[in-house]
């Protein structure tokens, strides 16, 4: 899939973070780039700086997403590329016992089910609605490709620590839908694939206090440093410009193995 001549993309949670680098990439690249995500300061400024449209969009809703993709339809096109990072995480025990009273309680359901329908449901009901979009368009270069899609899941799909249970069945269901995805639009020319990103500088990472920054640095095996978003984004762009990568997932994490915590 070629990137330049103003080919129409969409990155969710493209506002900041890994999303950014990648809505940034791929308008070096010549793409109009179509921004969904629930921060309007943030995402207005980036598509502003890019040339591109803004799209307050939540994943969980059906309607924000037809309007959001409506809105960037109208912009650019149909897109022929759709990146999802949109995500959150959480971290609560199954069950545990309070060092205060030993009192017990368990992960309360609410809490699970929502980093599901965002991590989960989300990024499929993104890529359900713009495959059946890409489908609408002609095939384009030698393979007759329609589209590309390249998902965000995580190396706690494989190496999840305590308290990602819902975060790690999230990311592991992301993980798992690939191939069948992939297989279910193969023959319309539309590519699937997912990366698994391991520790980033991320903005919800620059939280952290810089000796935790240092601590989880330490423990990549090589480079011993947090992942930089901009090496998501020339992979997603790898995934979407090579037609023979299609239905993988693939870990982008230094080497590491995720300890228990």
């Amino acid at each position: 899939m070629e990137i330049g001549n103003n080919t129409p993309a969409v990155v969710t949670g493209g506002a900041s973070g890994l999303g950014a680098a990648t809505a940034r990439a791929l308008a070096a690249k010549g793409a109009r780039v179509a921004i969904f995500d629930m921060n309007a300061e943030k995402g207005e400024a980036l598509a502003a700086e890019l040339g591109g449209v803004f799209c307050k969009v939540d994943v969980t809703s059906d309607e924000e997403v037809d309007a959001g993709f409506a809105k960037a339809r109208a912009a650019h096109g149909q897109e022929r590329i759709l990146v999802n990072c949109a995500g959150l995480g959480n971290a609560i025990k199954t069950a545990s016992r309070s060092k205060e009273d030993g009192s017990i309680r368990h992960f309360p359901l609410s809490a699970f089910e929502f980093v599901i329908r965002v991590n989960l449901v989300g990024t499929f009901r993104c890529i359900a609605k713009s495959a059946a979009g890409m489908m609408t368009l002609d095939p384009v270069g030698e393979d007759g490709e329609r589209g590309a899609i390249v998902n965000t899941a995580s190396v706690a799909a494989e190496d999840g620590q305590i308290g990602q249970a819902a975060y790690s069945a999230s990311k592991g269901g992301v993980v798992g839908m690939t191939l069948p995805i992939a297989r279910d639009l193969m023959g319309e020319g539309i590519r699937v694939n997912t990366i698994l990103p391991g520790i980033f500088d991320t903005p919800l990472m620059n939280a952290a206090p810089p000796q935790v920054k240092e601590a989880l640095a330490a423990s990549v095996p090589f480079p011993k440093r947090l992942g930089n978003p901009e090496e998501y984004a020339k992979l997603a762009l790898c995934m979407v410009e090579t037609a023979y990568f299609n239905g993988e997932h693939v870990r982008l994490d230094g080497g590491i193995r995720m300890a228990p915590r």
